[in-house]
Formats: C-alpha cells, structure tokens, sequence
C-alpha cells in the first residue's frame, strides 16, 4: 500500500489520517504501552518465527569483527545481541530507539544476560540521527521503519552516517505474494493479534494499530525505490515467509 496521504499536512497512524506532528507522539504512546510484553507477544504473535528472520537477516549482513553498527529501532536488543556475536570484542554496536521505555526494557535485558560492554544505548530520532557522517560499517532498522512519521528522511540519515562501502538493511513486515495465504495471513492480524494484545499485554488498541500499520507500509518494490531515491546504490530486496516480511540492502558508494 502507497504512503501517499489524502489530506495535505497529515500522515497515517494505521487506518486513520492523523496530522504529521502528532504521530511521533502517538507510536510513542503504543510503544511505551507495550515495552513490557513486546518480546513475549513477538513470540505470541508469530509463533516464534521472528527469532528465524532475525537470526538471518543478521547471519547474511555485511559485518565483520571490529566493525561499528547502528541498530536504529533497537528496541529490547533482539538484533543488538546477535549482531554483537558477529563483530566481536574488538567490535561497537550502537542500540538506538526514539523510545525511552523500550530502551530501558532493552537495557535491562542485556544486563540479565551479563552483557555491559560492547553496546551503546542512545536514544534517537531515525529521522535526525546525532552522529557524524560516515560513522558506522552497517546500519540496520528491523521492524522499526514503518513507525517512522518520514520514512524518507530516516533513508537519507542512515545513508549519511555510513561510511562508503557501508551496506543499510531493513527488516520490515511486508506485502504477502501468495493470493490464497492473504485472507488467512489478514484473520490473523485482525482477528487474533488484537485478542492477543488484549490477553497478554492488556493492549487491545495497540496491537491493531501494529496490524494496520503494515499495511500502510510500502511494499517491497516502492520501498526499494526509496532506498535508491535516498542515495543508496545496489538496492535489492529479498521476500521471506512469502513475503510477511522482506529485507532490503542498499550500499553506500
């Protein structure tokens, strides 16, 4: 689905038309809520399944020991903690997330795990990143972007703050190609992710939002236009679970 807007000054928060200014504070508002219960209703949600596409899109990553990574939307740590397995103690990742609940939860959870080096928690906006040009080997975003009020502006930041040579990922939900699995694959996401979130995080409202939000979200082929519209060179994209999610590589030269 398109990100176009149908009213000038205004943006999408899910299905509804919102104005621009008032969505940051919105998604903000869901994420505090849900910080709590997130990674067990990301387990809930996709039968765990979200773990497998993490574990690939930070297995095929281009990252080596010693290099430094941004892992915008960082969130609880999920990507931080697997990326930090591939660039060593030589290696920096810097965790950074608009939300100052799912950074804490995140903290946390590294500090449960003994893991107090090595990783760095900043609290950011994507869309105006605090660093210096060409600071990072990689820059990831995993389920982050689409929750960004301008997607653009995040594409052109991640671009600036790599260095060239530096590959940006996303993992993002995406536009399902299989026509018979898409009335089964939206039942879920209206039907059950709702009563999830009501059962588990006492959230009904929030985990709507998070269904509707992909579909909001552009799909494979326009977002790999924006990458490149935003100065990324190479751009591919490649589908997993048939397309629920997608992960886009864009190269800095």
């Amino acid at each position: 689905m398109s990100e176009q807007n149908n009213t000038p000054g205004t943006t999408h928060f899910g299905f509804r038309d919102v104005p621009v200014a008032e969505k940051q504070k919105l998604v903000g508002e869901v994420f505090s809520s849900v910080a709590g219960k997130y990674d067990l209703m990301n387990d809930l949600m996709s039968l765990g399944i979200h773990r497998v596409w993490k574990r690939y899109f930070v297995g095929t990553c281009q990252v080596k020991r010693g290099d430094r990574v941004l892992d915008l939307a960082g969130g609880t740590g999920d990507i931080a903690l697997l990326l930090r397995e591939r660039v060593g103690t030589t290696g920096h990742i810097v965790l950074g997330d608009i939300n100052g609940e799912m950074l804490k939860v995140g903290r946390d959870r590294m500090t449960d795990r003994g893991v107090v080096s090595g990783i760095e928690f900043v609290e950011c906006n994507a869309e105006s990143l605090p660093f210096p040009d060409a600071s990072f080997d990689l820059v990831t975003i995993a389920f982050g972007l689409r929750n960004v009020t301008n997607k653009d502006a995040a594409l052109r930041e991640m671009h600036r703050v790599l260095k060239v040579g530096g590959q940006a990922r996303v993992l993002e939900f995406s536009e399902v190609k299989a026509e018979w699995f898409k009335p089964i694959y939206d039942f879920h996401s209206f039907n059950i992710l709702p009563k999830l979130g009501k059962l588990f995080a006492h959230d009904a409202d929030s985990y709507q939002y998070l269904a509707e939000s992909i579909r909001k979200h552009p799909p494979q082929d326009e977002l790999k236009g924006m990458m490149e519209v935003a100065g990324f060179a190479r751009c591919s994209y490649r589908n997993l679970s048939a397309g629920i999610v997608a992960i886009h590589t864009g190269y800095k030269v």
